[in-house]
């Protein structure tokens, strides 16, 4: 079975980050935003610090909830995500607008957390079937070379009386061998006939009640695992039938008791909800028609917020130690119209910056999973080289800053839209370009944007 370390020790290993070392990850993929990445990188260096702790009061040490305020593009969701992975730890993004109070048609905020639970559970089962994975693979080899070579692997095989020993040994010789090859991928292309499980989840989805989409689903998971898996005889090749068979053997090999006791407490001691558009749901004003008010969405919220126990498929869930980190522009709505008792579940609120041309050069050129790498490994997979000239970057810069003032400020993703239409020809002929080394300047630049961003009806429909 999977040897896991316990979960105390895992949270141990994982975020003995400091908080400065929590800012520098954080900083090859986020420009700028100092004071965001300093608030979440000590968030999770107190779960850390939390687990030092000895005695009861280690169970009063609650987490400082997070409040980011900024528009649109500048880097909230990325910071949250970036930050969840950095201690490996659940996550998942919500819109508190798609939330309705409970009564109403619409997602219920309980399922947040059944999300998060889901996800632990998931990523759980996939770290302990890697744990079984050399194990279940060998077995899946055996399935495949019977199936290949039925009279060297059969263990029905009748034996010489003359010489069994002499016998076996040859066949297991000739077993590995067969085994070598498999592994080189020399019988990948062949076509074998393979028993695949197949489950007969119900057709809830013709029941057609939407306003209980919630219930529906984890009905559906729970009808699901009880329904009789059924086998099913498919062709394919021996490459794919040994993915299917050693993920099959993976999963028979794990406990599935413990990996869903080990997500569960993963998911409330280090588990991160995101909630983005915190400030729609801000006053009290009617959000989702007359009779569904934005303080009843922040009422229901704030038990869960708070801390509660929440039902899901796997378990009872208590949401105390989950981290909540909110975010909004905050244009119309300010953090102070929330109601009270919400507001000050949210202790800490850091303020994000609009981005400017110095920022957006920057975007460019310094992440680690930045745009012109990006674009650069896309055309190397057609043979083709693409360099930028510094003054063609300041000049795609200045013009995702312009159509940013001239329409809608949707930060650092203007630059996705204006690398896009400037690289629209080379992508599309890239296959067919003879001369395969690509340098993009000024000049370029300007040829391929100049109309669409000085022209405002295209920039804005366009850019």
């Amino acid at each position: 079975m999977a040897n896991f370390d316990s979960s105390e020790e895992r949270i141990f290993k994982i975020m003995s980050f400091t908080p400065r070392e929590i800012v520098s990850e954080l900083d090859k993929y986020i420009v700028g935003q100092e004071e965001a990445k300093r608030a979440v990188a000590v968030a999770i260096r107190n779960r850390w610090r939390r687990q030092q702790v000895e005695g009861d009061i280690k169970n009063e040490i609650y987490p400082k909830n997070i409040i980011m305020i900024g528009p649109t593009g500048v880097g909230k969701t990325e910071i949250a995500r970036r930050l969840a992975k950095i201690a490996q730890a659940p996550f998942v993004k919500v819109e508190a607008s798609k939330f309705t109070e409970v009564g109403y048609v619409g997602r219920d905020v309980d399922s947040m957390v059944r999300d998060l639970v889901e996800v632990a559970v998931k990523e759980t089962k996939e770290r302990a079937m890697a744990i079984e994975r050399e194990k279940a693979n060998r077995i899946a080899e055996d399935k495949i070379l019977e199936i290949l070579f039925p009279h060297t692997n059969s263990i029905n095989t009748t034996i010489p009386f003359s010489s069994p020993t002499t016998y076996i040994n040859e066949n297991r010789a000739e077993m590995e061998k067969n085994r070598e090859l498999l592994r080189k991928g020399e019988f990948d292309e062949r076509i074998i006939e393979l028993d695949v499980q197949v489950s007969q989840p119900p057709p809830i989805q013709m029941l057609g009640i939407s306003n209980m989409e919630d219930v529906m689903l984890q009905m559906q998971d729970l009808l699901s695992g009880i329904m009789p898996r059924k086998g099913k005889k498919r062709k394919m090749k021996v490459g794919e039938a040994l993915k299917i068979l050693a993920d099959e053997e993976a999963q028979k090999l794990i406990d599935m008791e413990k990996v869903t006791k080990e997500a569960l407490f993963w998911a409330e001691h280090m588990g991160i909800i995101f909630i983005d558009e915190i400030d729609k749901i801000a006053g009290r004003e009617s959000g989702h028609g007359p009779d569904v008010s934005r303080e009843g969405v922040q009422r229901d919220l704030l038990p869960i917020v708070e801390g509660s126990n929440v039902l899901t498929k796997y378990g009872t869930v208590k949401t105390d130690h989950i981290l909540f980190i909110a975010a909004g522009a905050f244009n119309v709505a300010k953090p102070s119209d929330l109601i009270p008792e919400l507001q000050g579940r949210f202790p800490i609120r850091v303020e994000l910056h609009p981005l400017g041309k110095n920022e957006f050069l920057r975007i460019l050129k310094e992440p680690k999973n930045s745009l012109i790498k990006q674009y650069k490994a896309l055309l190397m997979a057609e043979g083709v080289e693409l360099e930028f000239t510094d003054d063609a970057l300041e000049r795609i810069c200045e013009y995702a800053f312009m159509v940013n003032q001239k329409s809608e400020d949707i930060g650092a993703r203007r630059l996705y839209t204006v690398m896009e239409k400037l690289l629209e020809d080379l992508n599309y002929s890239a296959p067919e370009l003879s001369e395969k080394r690509v340098v993009i300047d000024r000049a370029y630049v300007d040829n391929k944007l100049d109309r669409f961003v000085n022209l405002e009806d295209l920039s804005r429909y366009i850019l």
